[in-house]
């Protein structure tokens, strides 16, 4: 029996029933939903709203969380397979899921009361209230501590003023997760659409993540109330918690965006003649397609075994770290070499892979560049920051 040219080691078998029928239904919204429209999208620079619904109709927003908020209630490694899939289509696509689900529901549930979680939770697993979580700021980057926007006390309020910057989803969100200094170190409040003081501004001339929604926030006197205020965290554990919800969902993305541009590559090289013979019949052809293929199937064995240890509560930040690393420069890689052999016809979107290989850009930046990631390896071995 012939080996499947997208999995050689046969993963999947590791998977439960319900994990692969989570695979199959989100495989097959990206087959007939989003891969026939997400070029254009990325043309024109436009996030396809229209899919929202859709998303929320199959229970991917929020889907680790329980049931009792509307949400899918599934384990850890059905969320990545839902992240490998959708970014199989796009990391647009999957960069809104994951903000949704790990950066702005996920941290209501754990750091917010029971009344914040009713208030927000159902509503944002149907796609009526959409989020953004304000952590990076302009100067920041990399160091979250070296935070200045604020927020001070005002009678029953909260005063918030600064700005937060490269912010999925904020030009669409209805709420924003933002993470300010207090007098009681850094807390986190939900910013609502419409407060007096509170503008997002969408950040153009992008050529990477065009079909997904960047922005700005300004903050100017803004007035919070305490009841906006997530009670059950302070200091950076905070957002770095939900950074780490969302990190371990990027772990998953890329591998599907390497196995879209395998795809297409290996599809393109056997139709391609040259010289009168396929492409594919090379051995250079064939050594890159068999190097995308190892590299793959290596992650994929990675990041199961993480997902297992998420699910038994066993997964230590670090080891996010690593497969973030490993994962989005294999998939980074495999995309800038599949554009090289579909040639000219590579820089095209009409193609996959420097659409995928422009996003990756983004993905291998945010949430952690991998030269902090390679850091944070090396702080695990030596028990030494060099941060």
């Amino acid at each position: 029996m012939a080996l499947h040219p997208y999995d050689l080691y046969d993963v999947r078998s590791l998977l439960s029933e319900e994990e692969r029928a989570v695979q199959d239904t989100v495989a097959r919204f990206t087959n007939e939903r989003v891969i026939p429209i997400i070029g254009d999208a990325f043309d024109e620079g436009r996030f396809p709203k229209e899919l929202v619904g859709e998303i929320a109709e199959l229970g991917l927003l929020g889907s680790s969380l329980p049931e009792k908020y509307g949400c899918a209630g599934l384990n850890a490694v059905s969320y990545g397979l839902i992240c490998q899939e959708l970014e199989r289509g796009d990391s647009g696509i999957r960069s809104f899921v994951s903000v949704q689900s790990s950066l702005c529901m996920y941290p209501i549930y754990a750091y917010g009361n029971e009344e914040q979680r009713q208030r927000w939770l159902p509503d944002m697993a149907a796609g009526k209230v959409i989020g953004c979580f304000g952590l990076t700021e302009p100067h920041g980057g990399s160091d979250p501590a070296n935070m200045k926007t604020n927020a001070r006390k005002d009678g029953g309020d909260w005063i918030l003023n600064g700005s937060k910057m490269w912010i999925t989803n904020g030009n669409l969100a209805d709420i924003a997760i933002v993470w300010a200094q207090t007098d009681e170190g850094i807390q986190g409040f939900v910013v609502e659409k419409g407060m007096p003081g509170f503008a997002a501004q969408e950040i153009k001339h992008k050529m990477s993540l065009r079909a997904s929604v960047t922005s700005s926030l300004f903050f100017d006197n803004v007035r919070v109330p305490e009841a906006n205020r997530l009670p059950n965290v302070k200091g950076l554990k905070g957002p770095l918690g939900c950074l780490t919800q969302a990190r371990y969902g990027i772990t998953w993305g890329p591998i599907g965006a390497a196995i879209a541009c395998l795809d297409e590559a290996l599809n393109y090289t056997k139709e391609r003649i040259l010289f009168d013979r396929p492409v594919a019949a090379t051995q250079s052809a064939q050594i890159k397609l068999a190097e995308m293929a190892r590299r793959i199937t290596l992650a994929q064995l990675l990041v199961v075994q993480l997902g297992r240890l998420k699910d038994a509560g066993k997964m230590e930040p670090s080891q996010v770290s690593l497969a973030k690393w490993n994962n989005c420069r294999m998939a980074i890689d495999i995309a800038r070499e599949c554009r090289d052999l579909l040639g000219g016809a590579g820089i095209t979107t009409e193609h996959a892979a420097i659409r995928h290989a422009l996003n990756l850009e983004s993905v291998i930046t945010y949430e952690g560049t991998e030269t902090v990631h390679q850091l944070v390896i090396g702080r695990e071995l030596t028990g030494i920051s060099a941060f």
